[in-house]
């Protein structure tokens, strides 16, 4: 790293109504740095580096590229000028293949034929594998994010802004991106990196600054900062650690036997003779890597994915023909992983979006009609619960930061008290704050009596929550096993289909 920065950043400030989302914010990047952007969810990180993409405008404060000034008026700018991001929402086209949606993304792009080479040789080199000729729409929330970051890493940047890129990836996956990160960086191109997993900030980061409700608060040498001390520096207060009494767990809940489903997408991965049962009172969690039928897993229990084979029994009764409006009166409540647009309608209100999952349960409607006072307080009360940092209950889905969404959307389904809960992903994006407290609010159903299964990548969420484990491997779930003693290492082999996993055969 040279003592001139790549990029400087004096006092940029940005308001919107109701809200200062970056206060006076100052820093600067040298190049082949790697430097942190640490804060809680609604600190300002976003606005921050879409301002520096050029995707909104400060009201006050300048930037300086190279020591010129930099201001770009819309992404293409920034890219000119050297500024890549992978964003942490997708901007894909469903309907067009990831050659043709990477090809969007360039100024002069080669043939088809030629850069469907370059995506693999990039991806190869990667790690991260992916077909150059599917189709967007049918792939995995991993695999998308997979063409997010090849598509920029194409570009070559000066400054490659990265907003949670490892959040789908298992652990040897994030250990070779890391290792492409360190070349680029040794390189010369400096890499403002924003991720809630703190321990990966202080793996891979150089410097980090914090933001709290817009403003600068801190700044801190990763490598000499505990992960606690972050995040306690982020949220501004001592952090607790989800507890649990830890009672024997209850009567069977959920019961799968020779639970076998065909994908909804042609590129889907079916699910193949899965059997478990999950108690009252118990949290089983489930990891895998994506696109190993985590989707389809939970699309089965809610409801949305009719069952080929086999069967889903709740408490007894066989529930596989019904659909997710009966199970859901039942008891049986669902978050799946894509929260903008499968768990929230992004144009919708919040409290349009409390309507939609909690009308019968919360008794959000009679007869017809709908009780949009009722549903206007159920909102309020899973924002105030989850601590949701909006300004009311009428603003969309999409004004939402990524993990105030998402704590939104966990709230919804806690809050209505369910039986059987299955979610994937709950913590994607979150900042550890809002994670400890989404931890808690499961672990509190669990010792509730609530059957909880948790589908997720995040290797340590599973361990502090689990009574027991089991991965999904090509559509197979392994044969659960107690949590406690089981070691990251080899989670992560068993979820990349490593040999040795006890799995289910057809």
């Amino acid at each position: 790293m040279t003592d001139t920065p790549l990029l400087e950043i004096s006092g940029l400030t940005k308001a919107y109504p109701g809200v200062v989302a970056n206060d006076h914010v100052s820093l600067s990047i040298a190049p082949g740095e790697v430097h942190a952007l640490l804060g809680e969810n609604g600190a300002g990180k976003s606005t921050l580096v879409k301002m520096i993409y050029g995707l909104v405008k400060p009201d006050a404060g300048a930037m300086k590229m190279f020591g010129s000034p930099f201001a770009p008026p819309e992404p293409r700018a920034a890219r000119a000028a050297g500024v890549g991001m992978v964003f942490q929402h997708f901007s894909l086209f469903d309907a067009l293949t990831v050659a043709e949606n990477i090809a969007l993304g360039m100024e002069n792009a080669p043939k088809l034929r030629d850069l469907s080479q370059q995506i693999r040789e990039v991806s190869d080199t990667y790690g991260l594998p992916l077909s150059p000729d599917r189709v967007v729409g049918d792939l995995s929330a991993g695999e998308r994010q997979r063409v997010e970051i090849i598509r920029c890493l194409l570009q070559e940047p000066k400054l490659l802004i990265m907003d949670e890129p490892t959040s789908v990836l298992t652990p040897q996956e994030v250990d070779i991106l890391f290792e492409t990160l360190r070349k680029l960086s040794a390189e010369g191109t400096a890499i403002l990196y924003i991720s809630h997993k703190l321990e990966e900030i202080r793996a891979l980061c150089d410097n980090a600054t914090i933001l709290r409700l817009g403003k600068v608060v801190a700044e801190c040498t990763p490598r000499e900062t505990s992960a606690r001390e972050m995040a306690e520096l982020m949220v501004g207060k001592l952090l607790q650690t989800p507890k649990r009494a830890g009672k024997a767990p209850g009567d069977v809940v959920l019961a799968l036997k020779g639970l076998s489903a065909r994908s909804p997408s042609a590129f889907g991965m079916p699910l193949r003779d899965i059997s478990v049962a999950v108690r009252a009172g118990e949290v089983l969690g489930i990891g895998g890597v994506a696109g190993n039928g985590q989707d389809e897993l939970l699309a089965a229990l809610s409801g949305e994915m009719p069952v080929g084979r086999g069967m889903v029994a709740f408490r007894g009764q066989d529930v596989s023909a019904l659909g997710p409006t009966a199970r859901r009166a039942m008891g049986i409540l669902s978050a799946p992983e894509e929260r903008l647009g499968h768990a929230a309608v992004p144009d919708m209100s919040l409290t349009e979006n409390a309507m939609l999952t909690a009308a019968q349960r919360e008794k959000l409607e009679s007869g017809g009609l709908l009780n949009w006072r009722a549903a206007q307080r159920f909102a309020e009360r899973i924002i105030e619960t989850f601590d949701v940092r909006t300004p009311g209950p009428e603003n969309a889905a999409r004004s939402l930061s990524g993990g105030n969404l998402q704590k939104y959307v966990i709230g919804r389904e806690v809050l209505q008290r369910p039986e059987l809960l299955v979610v994937n992903q709950p913590t994607w994006g979150v900042d550890a704050s809002a994670a400890a407290a989404i931890r808690q609010a499961l672990l509190d159903l669990a010792e509730q009596g609530t059957a909880v299964v948790v589908i997720s990548q995040d290797l340590d969420e599973l361990m502090e929550i689990s009574d027991r484990f089991a991965a999904l491997n090509e559509g197979r779930l392994s044969e659960p096993r107690p949590a406690q003693g089981l070691s990251v290492d080899e989670i992560g082999l068993m979820m990349g289909g490593a040999h040795g996993m006890e799995v289910a055969h057809v």
